[in-house]
């Protein structure tokens, strides 16, 4: 196929329609969750933003309390206050709070009764009016007393036999302002390093409450492990309602058991390796999983050589993003090759139109220059606005691409296995990136640099780290903190690069926003500890029994991200038998009200792009740590 050769399907909405829809999902980006003094205020493009509902959730407390949590959104005007109704066994509903709430959005319920069903239910009160009856969406949740053991939401999976749960996204698949959860389910996925027979992976829809949506199987022409299915779940037209994209092959089959391409062929050599065959990159719909279009993938895999090896290591490594390349809408990269040659392509799914916009090829021959960003990849990458335009760039490793498709810097440190794109030290103007070096022929093992040039701030030496991060977890040093795991690395670093203490968390994999306070925890496996600044020690806050932790060393959950309640995060976790993801959500009252992470844009492009590759912990494009500035909040939707 063609780059831009579609398979058909129908166009969906009308150019009319489409264009009120674009109107009502499209607000500005110059809103930020925290100025720093000085911060600029320039004009910056309008930025398409997810419409979300409340998220309202409920979750008892060991000691039978209820602990209710909401959402801020970008939009809500300044002193906007709740009202908390609670209406027990299907009785009348009664006021909990004697004021409307403007603090937290949260709401210890100490005398509810916790035999009964609990309908809790919140209105918002702008100024001394109370919003109409019924409540707009995501106000209300049900409490069962069955939950009273069981503090996590569950929600049962339909595994099919010699399957496993892996990571997930989320996005608003059917327009009803609240999140569902895409699900990776795999057989036998292998390391690229490793030969052998994979299984076929199966991408599954679930709405919070258990509904199953749809299954895509992506066919035995997908190889299956952490390098070969990056996944990407998001609005991409502005129309309220997320699509999947990710790659395809003969024998996919979509959610409506369709299949993509020719469904008998097997394209598998005898190691298990795909190096030959026809490769798709496919854009299903969120609420059917019905695929609507698809098109070659682009880079072709070519001469597998000239990957770097015959074998198909590296000529199977691929990444994806999504990005706001234009300041407004968002566009999916979907990216090939890190050890060598590194290629990225945008596309834009645009009015049932799937177009590819531009294409980065390190290789490219008429480019000499971009030579230098051969090798230069990570395990995984990060997105945000690096410049301060308006419009997103890829931190790709140890290099940047710009927002249209022009090489913006390399560092020319080299392949590592995680990074970290935020406002790392908040007395330094815009973003830094933390990242690590895997058998480094240099002494920057550990570095930090600016996220705008890829100059170099400060570094440690190591010549191979293979685990890094960066989050504040001690108050009395301003910026993230940042530790890592290789030869000669000790310790915990500021964000100025000086060793803090001769101590480290145990565990540098995660990280969560959990407990009350703005500093971050230690998300490892299925526990989340919170750090001793002052001993160096570390106590647990949660360990969720009878789950299981994904991807083998690394840890990981299925998806760690702010989807329900307030800004703090929550963690989904697969169940020992492989039957349910468990959500687990915070029970921690908090002094805090900041607008819901997800519409902060740099941290929802995070959580997108979560499931790349070595899975990495979101990060927001502003400094969330114990001094930020309190949260700005401006008029957000344009008239």
């Amino acid at each position: 196929m063609e780059a831009n050769s579609m398979m058909p399907l129908p166009r969906i909405f009308s150019t009319s329609t489409y264009a009120g829809l674009w109107a009502w999902f499209t607000w500005t980006a110059a809103i930020v969750l925290a100025q720093e003094p000085g911060a600029s205020q320039a004009p910056v493009p309008t930025r398409q933003v997810e419409s979300l509902g409340r998220g309202l959730v409920g979750v008892y407390q060991d000691d039978g309390q209820v602990f209710l949590s909401w959402r801020s959104l970008r939009d809500d005007p300044p002193g906007l206050g709740f009202n908390v109704y609670l209406s027990t066994d299907g009785g009348p509903p009664e006021k909990r709070n004697a004021q409307p709430l403007v603090g937290p959005t949260g709401y210890l319920d100490r005398t509810a009764d916790s035999s009964k069903l609990l309908h809790y239910s919140i209105k918002t009160v702008h100024g001394e009016v109370e919003e109409g009856s019924p409540p707009a969406l995501g106000h209300s949740y049900m409490v069962r007393p069955e939950t009273r053991e069981t503090p996590y939401l569950l929600i049962p999976l339909r595994t099919l036999p010699g399957h496993t749960p892996n990571d997930a996204s989320v996005g608003d698949l059917d327009g009803d302002g609240e999140y569902e959860v895409v699900l990776k389910q795999e057989m036998n996925p292998r390391d690229n390093s490793q030969g052998g027979l994979t299984g076929e992976t199966k991408l599954e829809a679930y709405k919070l409450d258990g509904t199953f949506l749809w299954r895509i199987n992506l066919g035995k022409n997908i190889r299956e492990g952490a390098h070969y299915t990056p996944f990407l779940v998001f609005d991409f037209d502005g129309d309220g309602k997320a699509e999947v994209a990710c790659k395809t092959a003969d024998g996919t089959i979509d959610g409506a058991g369709v299949s993509i391409g020719d469904p008998k062929a097997d394209h598998r050599n005898p190691n298990g390796f795909i190096l030959e065959g026809p490769e798709f990159l496919t854009v299903f719909e969120g609420q059917t999983g019905r695929a609507l279009a698809t098109t070659s993938y682009i880079p072709a895999r070519g001469q597998v050589s000239d990957w770097g090896d015959r074998s198909g290591n590296r000529v199977d490594r691929f990444l994806a993003a999504v990005a706001y390349l234009d300041g407004q809408r968002p566009s999916l990269v979907m990216c090939r090759g890190y050890y060598t040659r590194t290629v990225l392509t945008a596309w834009n799914w645009r009015g049932g139109t799937l177009s590819r916009v531009w294409t980065f090829d390190s290789d490219d021959p008429a480019q000499p220059d971009l030579r230098r960003y051969r090798g230069q990849g990570n395990h995984n990458l990060a997105v945000g606005d690096l410049d301060g335009d308006g419009r997103d760039e890829i931190v790709y490793g140890a290099c940047a691409i710009d927002d249209d498709g022009r090489g913006l810097y390399s560092t020319g440190l080299g392949h590592g296995d995680a990074l970290h794109l935020s406002d790392i030290d908040p007395d330094r103007p815009g973003l830094e990136v933390f990242d690590i070096h895997e058998r480094a022929a240099h002494p920057h093992g550990a570095e930090l640099h600016d996220a705008r040039t890829g100059t170099l701030i400060w570094s440690k030496l190591s010549r191979d780290v293979g685990r890094g991060v960066s989050m504040d977890i001690d108050p009395r040093h301003r910026g993230y903190e940042q530790w890592a795991s290789g030869p000669g690395l000790r310790g915990l670093w500021s964000a100025k690069g000086e060793m803090l203490s001769g101590r480290k968390p145990r565990s540098c994999n995660f990280g969560v926003w959990w407990d009350g306070d703005r500093l971050r925890e230690i998300l490892n496996g299925t526990t989340i500890t919170k750090w001793n600044w002052a001993d160096g020690t570390e106590t647990s806050l949660l360990s969720a029994a009878d789950c299981r932790p994904n991807n083998s060393t690394k840890a990981t959950p299925c998806l760690c991200a702010d989807i329900l309640g307030d800004w703090r995060e929550e963690v989904i976790l697969r169940s020992s038998d492989n039957r349910s993801l468990r959500i687990y959500t915070t029970t921690i009252p908090t002094e805090h009200r900041l607008v819901t992470l997800m519409h902060d844009p740099q941290y929802r492009l995070s959580v997108a792009w979560q499931n790349v590759g070595y899975n990495q912990p979101t990060q927001p494009g502003f400094y969330l740590g114990h001094d930020m500035r309190p949260p700005a909040q401006r008029p957000v939707r344009p008239d």
